[in-house]
């Protein structure tokens, strides 16, 4: 059986102290953390977790997930949740 190849998907994974609770507004862009882009959402989720645990005593520090796909071919309909 020949092995197939997946589609890339990228996401990117970065992160920030915000400046209060309601918003997603940063407290300073020359502080954000860019973790990385990812090839597929299980392995943005997984680096994800692991920033936002070493953070967790920071209530204003959070991290996203941006689906970087959706931007590159958004024409392209989504065939699943992520």
């Amino acid at each position: 059986m020949a092995e197939v190849e997946s589609k890339q998907l990228l996401h990117l994974v970065f992160g920030g102290e915000l400046k209060n609770l309601t918003t997603t507004e940063f407290r300073d862009l020359e502080t954000l953390d860019i973790v990385g882009i990812f090839p597929n959402y299980a392995a943005a989720h997984q680096a994800w977790k692991a920033k936002a645990q070493m953070t967790v005593d920071n209530a204003h520090m959070r991290y996203f997930i941006v689906h970087m796909h959706r931007l590159l071919d958004p024409e392209r309909p989504e065939k699943s949740g992520h």
